[in-house]
């Protein structure tokens, strides 16, 4: 195994109150965490200033060491580290990002048995959710989690998210979607295809999706105000919503 990037869309649809969707490209780093040393080349440098980059500071846990937050996440959890874990995200660009949503992926033997969901609001919140995969079929798996962090301004802070993940054959997907009291409310999904990690891999990402991270986050602000045109109900953020949490 090796880090490397893999490239495709997003896709968002809300069902209800008003049935609302777009789609558009993306693309996430995945580190190969036994590899962590070497994440680095001419243009990505780990704890720099490059054209990409990672920073530990962006993800959960105090420490300056990714993995020593890694084990910590682990151990909250009643789990240990095995050989082969996989840290999904968005790079930094030109030193700047924002990461709605990373995840880390423990694996036994090739086959994923938890994922751990990072979460971002704009509101200056975080919290991980912890998902213990289950094979349902074709190597897809899937997990439940009750939410528990303000996200949207048109969603409660309620429900319970239900994670599908695959990954395999140079492929990769994952869809969330949320229910509340039973009914389906939103699906987001974001289905990639592997790219190298290479210096000119990083270039053609950066071509191609200029301003990427920019773009996540003026487009969920452009997405906001078409929601609101429609009528929907907005929701705040209480104190612990706007909070690193873990």
């Amino acid at each position: 195994m090796s880090h490397s990037f893999f490239e495709g869309t997003v896709y968002h649809k809300r069902y209800t109150p008003k049935v609302h969707e777009f789609t558009y490209p993306f693309y996430l780093l995945d580190i190969d965490l036994s590899l962590l040393d070497r994440l680095k080349n001419r243009l990505f440098s780990f704890e720099g200033v490059n054209l990409f980059s990672f920073s530990s500071k962006d993800h959960f846990g105090q420490s300056e060491d990714f993995m020593e937050n890694v084990e910590a996440l682990l151990q909250k959890f009643g789990l240990t580290s095995s050989e082969n874990m996989h840290f999904v995200t968005l790079p930094r660009v030109a030193n700047f990002v924002f990461n709605p949503i990373s995840v880390l992926i423990r694996f036994e033997k090739n086959v994923p048995t938890h994922l751990f969901a990072e979460v971002h609001n704009y509101n200056g919140g975080r919290v991980v959710y912890p998902v213990k995969l289950t094979e349902k079929e074709n190597r897809s798996y899937q997990g439940e989690v009750m939410k528990e962090m303000y996200v949207s301004p048109f969603l409660e802070t309620s429900g319970e998210y239900h994670f599908f993940f695959r990954y395999d054959d140079g492929k990769m997907s994952l869809k969330v979607d949320l229910y509340e009291a039973g009914e389906k409310k939103l699906t987001a999904s974001f289905k990639g295809t592997e790219r190298p990690f290479k210096s000119m891999t990083v270039a053609k990402l950066f071509v191609r999706h200029s301003f990427l991270t920019f773009w996540v986050v003026t487009r969920t602000f452009w997405q906001s105000f078409r929601l609101w045109r429609k009528g929907l109900t907005w929701y705040s953020p209480t104190k612990l919503d706007q909070i690193r949490r873990y």
